[in-house]
């Protein structure tokens, strides 16, 4: 089994909420890690519950679910593996929502890739992504080079990371000098290149109340907290969009 990074957020025992707080343990797409340390201390000032995250390659989350990994709550970086996790008897039927829509990016710290095309010219010799089979984002920049025509000439080039975390991790320590992540990921930063939405399949990031969640209330909170108004913003600002 590979390493998932584990993250447990504990600020609700401490703040107002009901009088029995209950903890969700939620599995959660990695490209949503900043986004979801940001609601875990919100969620938790609004209803005292306590949220566990497990981060990983959705596909990696996926396969653990199926073997009986006991998350209450599935927030996948895909709809398709929450839609299978209804249809496969692991998730609550009607549940299924999209919580967000991914933006892919192309990113460098030491190279100009602002102009995109031009920027996969050449002049490098490592091209990151994270893996296509298990996670949507390297689906989308595969489908990206595909749609460039450029995909087989850089092929060599392609590192691949298990996740997209692993994937930035290549490029801001130099093992590639450039390559393909959320735009969560790196908002704020210079040498980035929003990549057009018509050249990839859109990223809908669904989220499922899997069967171990179904009587847990924190899980149910959080799936209903993430609609708030409050939520929407912070994951609008971390650089994703909301479908209406």
């Amino acid at each position: 089994m590979k390493r998932m990074v584990l993250v447990v957020a504990a600020w609700g025992a401490l703040l107002a909420g009901p009088a029995q707080a209950e903890l969700a343990r939620i599995a959660v797409a990695a490209n949503f890690t900043g986004v979801a340390e940001q609601l875990a201390p919100v969620f938790a000032a609004q209803t005292g519950h306590q949220v566990q995250f497990s981060f990983g390659a959705t596909g990696l989350l996926y396969g653990q679910i199926t073997q009986g990994a006991p998350f209450d709550l599935f927030l996948a970086a895909d709809d398709e593996r929450p839609a299978r996790a209804v249809d496969e008897g692991f998730g609550v039927e009607g549940s299924v929502f999209t919580y967000a829509a991914g933006v892919l990016a192309l990113y460098s710290t030491t190279l100009d890739v602002t102009d995109g095309l031009a920027g996969l010219g050449g002049g490098f010799e490592k091209l990151a992504i994270a893996d296509p089979q298990a996670a949507p984002y390297g689906q989308a920049a595969v489908e990206t080079l595909t749609s460039l025509g450029i995909y087989d000439a850089l092929r060599p080039k392609l590192v691949v990371g298990e996740n997209i975390s692993q994937t930035l991790q290549f490029i801001q320590t130099g093992n590639a000098e450039l390559g393909f992540v959320g735009l969560s990921q790196v908002r704020g930063q210079s040498g980035v290149w929003i990549v057009p939405s018509e050249l990839y399949t859109p990223i809908r990031q669904g989220a499922v109340l899997l069967k171990p969640g179904a009587d847990n209330p924190a899980a149910t909170a959080f799936l209903e907290f993430l609609r708030s108004d409050e939520a929407v913003a912070l994951i609008e600002a971390a650089g994703y969009r909301i479908e209406q």
